[in-house]
């Protein structure tokens, strides 16, 4: 008789149904889908915030590059010269050893942050064309600059 009872149980025993597993897909489905279109809007805005930290650090660097050698590097110099000792500056004794940023950075999207000396906006300009390396642009694609008041 316990044989009979062992059979009957394993005989009502199922796996899961189709339905089940289509409900468990969809909840699935939906929690993936707020998660991306909560995550991915974040991850844009840290890019601009990175891109405005970076630039501070530059102007920061050429302020100090500025102090030593009693003006900017030039246009043509970039800002390769607040790494190494641009070639051929009269002033290049007073150049502090190791320089004024280990390494140039680059934007958030891999691309060299641009320089201008004289700047059209201030003392030097330093800008990002954001995501789309392209001048101007909106929201993700907007150009990231050093001369507006939103830093």
């Amino acid at each position: 008789m316990t044989d009979l009872k062992k059979r009957k149980r394993a005989c009502r025993q199922r796996g899961i149904t189709l339905i089940e597993l289509l409900v468990v897909l969809s909840i699935l489905a939906l929690i993936s889908a707020l998660v991306v279109v909560n995550v991915l809007p974040e991850r844009d805005r840290a890019a601009a915030r990175k891109a405005k930290i970076d630039i501070g650090a530059i102007e920061n660097a050429l302020d100090q590059y500025r102090l030593d050698m009693f003006s900017y590097p030039t246009t043509e110099q970039g800002l390769e010269a607040l790494v190494t000792a641009p070639a051929g500056d009269a002033r290049i004794d007073q150049y502090r050893p190791g320089g004024y940023l280990r390494t140039v950075p680059v934007d958030p999207w891999g691309r060299p942050y641009q320089y201008r000396f004289p700047g059209e906006h201030g003392p030097v300009d330093i800008y990002s064309y954001g995501a789309d390396g392209e001048p101007d642009g909106e929201g993700v694609n907007a150009d990231i600059v050093n001369w507006t008041e939103d830093r």
